[in-house]
């Protein structure tokens, strides 16, 4: 039986990651994957799925032509054969770009088959086994099929098979209105899919604010229709494929897109038999070592469930890594959390969202800024949005903010900047903002939720030369 010091299960961003760190301090391990190598991210993920939104928002642009003076918008046209051999092409690229950086150890420490564990340390393989100290899981997720919808399998799309369609159907339902199917739900309307979309509820891209869900809401179904009702049953009627709602209204369509959450890769694994503690579908591990309890692995990435995120499965994996190759696990703390949804407006949720915030009982003042009427996004033609910062009325701390607005995914940086620094709302607004830009509506809800703080205001936003510079927290 081979023996290695760290064997890696997945080759996806995790797993690579984890791979770097190992490679640091061993080269005394093995990477495993029996799948499409490339991952999740450059194949059918944020990459490819930003290349037909840049499309998608380039051809939606020429509404704004006539009134810049610009003629002749109203004969461009979309070859969706073009448009989906280019999106590839650019997904083949950063794919090549991904297995090229794998080039230098492949040979040597990448075995292309499945594994399952068959002891504490010992993985097998199908035709061999290896004995590894350390195990690392890191083997992604899937997207979810209802079990009563496999019959229609062949008019289901989901985020895995998208990006092989030849071209764009005509008619499409979008099940589902989070981060992916909103994203791919609106550049498929904004390159003349007839787009019909149901979710469950109000929370597009996560927001969990009520009032951002329900401006959030206003926007996108008079973008496209949108059906606040579950799907009750599929069936077929000739050409269509009829989707009814629970409210008994049916909607005819040619294929529906499914983006109702992916699933942990954990099945034929073998876990659940050697004594590993389950809680609520998954192996009970420590989230700042990512150690499985009472075992010598670590389960890192998508498979987790926690922050299913390219960066935030780096890290994972990184800390995963780092810790596998020492005699004893090192504890990290987690960067400030932020996701970003690239629908038009952008949604972001940074820090603490509203519903946690409600929910552990902390008191917070929300600082909001409209997009209405915003000077920067009206020159840009991107009029529109909401903002909101979420502070604590006594010390002023940023702890939040969930947002609608143009520029949205700089603007979760900026926040996510100040929230890790430990910066208050005034200590913000001392920092420099330009003029004009989208940056602006940020300290516009700065200074809303400045108003409503408990202390007293200073005489200006500006620094006295005898207050102390802005800093890092210690």
């Amino acid at each position: 039986m081979k023996h290695c010091r760290v064997a890696i299960i997945g080759a996806g961003t995790a797993g690579l990651s984890a791979r770097r760190e190992v490679a640091k301090e061993t080269h005394d391990y093995v990477l495993i994957d029996d799948g499409v190598l490339g991952t999740t991210c450059a194949r059918v993920g944020c990459m490819p799925s930003k290349v037909l939104i840049q499309v998608a928002n380039d051809f939606h642009r020429r509404g704004n032509f006539n009134a810049e003076g610009i003629r002749g918008g109203d004969a461009l046209s979309v070859d969706s054969a073009a448009v989906m051999t280019h999106v590839r092409s650019l997904r083949d690229r950063f794919v090549r770009g991904v297995l090229g950086g794998m080039a230098s150890w492949r040979e040597e420490h990448f075995i292309a088959k499945r594994a399952r564990f068959v002891g504490d340390h010992v993985l097998d393989l199908g035709d061999e086994q290896i004995e590894a100290d350390r195990v690392i899981i890191a083997t992604g997720s899937s997207p979810i099929l209802p079990g009563p919808w496999a019959p229609f399998r062949h008019r289901l799309i989901d985020t895995n098979a998208f990006f092989e369609l030849s071209t764009l159907p005509r008619r499409v339902a979008v099940v589902g209105l989070g981060v992916i199917g909103l994203e791919l739900g609106q550049a498929l309307h904004r390159l003349g899919v007839e787009v019909v979309a149901v979710s469950l509820d109000k929370a597009y891209g996560g927001l969990s604010d009520p009032t951002l869900q329900s401006y959030a809401h206003d926007r996108f179904s008079s973008e496209f229709p949108v059906h606040l009702s579950g799907v009750s049953k599929l069936h077929e009627e000739g050409e269509d494929l009829v989707l009814t709602l629970e409210d008994g209204t049916t909607l005819a369509v040619d294929q529906a897109l499914l983006s109702v959450g992916r699933r942990p890769n954990v099945a034929g694994l073998g876990l659940e038999e050697l004594g590993v503690p389950f809680e609520r579908g998954l192996p009970v591990f420590d989230p700042t070592t990512f150690r499985v309890e009472g075992k010598d692995w670590y389960f890192v990435g998508d498979v987790n469930g926690t922050r299913p995120l390219l960066h935030e499965a780096a890290d994972e994996g990184r800390i995963a890594g780092h810790n596998a190759v020492h005699d004893k696990d090192q504890c990290f703390r987690r960067r400030t959390a932020m996701s970003v949804t690239f629908s038009a407006p952008n949604i972001a949720n940074v820090g603490r969202s509203h519903r946690e915030l409600s929910a552990e009982g902390v008191r917070f003042v929300t600082g909001e800024a409209s997009y209405e009427g915003q000077g920067r996004a009206i020159v840009k033609g991107e009029e529109g949005g909401l903002l909101h910062v979420y502070a604590d009325p006594k010390t002023g701390e940023v702890l939040g903010a969930e947002l609608l607005a143009p520029g949205g995914e700089h603007l979760a940086h900026l926040l996510a900047w100040a929230i890790a620094a430990g910066l208050g709302v005034r200590q913000a607004l001392s920092l420099p903002f330009y003029h004009p830009v989208l940056e602006e509506g940020l300290r516009t809800a700065l200074r809303d939720a400045a108003e409503k703080l408990e202390d007293s205001p200073p005489p200006l936003e500006v620094l006295r030369c005898a207050d102390p510079p802005v800093g890092v927290r210690a």
